[in-house]
């Protein structure tokens, strides 16, 4: 677990703005908005993103049977508020096995998605072939939102990527396999609308996939 902010596309250190910049920097990536530290998963810890986040925070909403909420993340600051929101969960895995969600929103460029997806590049555009029909679809926050499959990713998840409320949305499911549960139309809430809701979320303990 991290104990200060980092890059949101590598991880490494950043520096704080200061008298020679006003945005935080990463010696590989320039101006980013810092990922903050990863607390344990909890209704608070929860709605503390949700009540900084200037984008959506995507969850299943219900968690599929014997699913749980395993992590929250987002990059951003004091001043500029949560720019990309991560929120992980785990239950059983459609073919056996543990399967593990993590759901990205993000702005342009901020590059959390990509991280999570293993690709060298702030945005999916380059590895989607939107000109060809959707793979799968979900619906967010009551909209149909068609995915697309992210390529060059690592052989060990299903990246799926699209566009929802003006922002891009991320799907990244471990093992590569669990994939199958994105085309079961996956009905993802927006938890800035939950309300009280929140506070029935189901916990589980931390993942490690967020913190990767």
């Amino acid at each position: 677990m991290r104990g200060e902010p980092s890059c949101p596309r590598c991880g490494g250190r950043v520096r704080a703005p200061g008298l020679f910049a006003d945005t935080w920097q990463c010696d590989v990536h320039g101006p980013v908005f810092p990922l903050q530290p990863v607390v344990p998963p909890s209704v608070e810890a929860l709605e503390v993103v949700v009540r900084r986040a200037q984008v959506p925070v995507w969850m299943p909403w219900p968690l599929p049977v014997g699913w749980l909420f395993t992590g929250v993340a987002y990059a951003g600051d004091d001043r500029s508020g949560g720019r990309a929101t991560a929120v992980a969960c785990s239950g059983p895995g459609p073919l056996g096995g543990i399967g593990e969600l993590i759901l990205v929103a993000e702005e342009l460029g901020v590059g959390l998605g990509a991280r999570y997806a293993g690709i060298d590049a702030p945005d999916p555009g380059p590895f989607m072939s939107v000109d060809k029909p959707a793979h799968t679809k979900v619906l967010a926050a009551g909209r149909p939102t068609p995915l697309w499959h992210v390529t060059r990713t690592p052989d060990d998840r299903a990246v799926f990527a699209g566009e929802a409320r003006g922002l891009w949305l991320w799907a990244i499911v471990w093992p590569e396999q669990s994939g199958l549960l994105m085309y079961d139309e996956l009905v993802l809430t927006d938890l800035r609308d939950a309300g009280a809701e929140t506070e029935l979320v189901p916990c589980g303990a931390l993942t490690p996939r967020i913190l990767s």
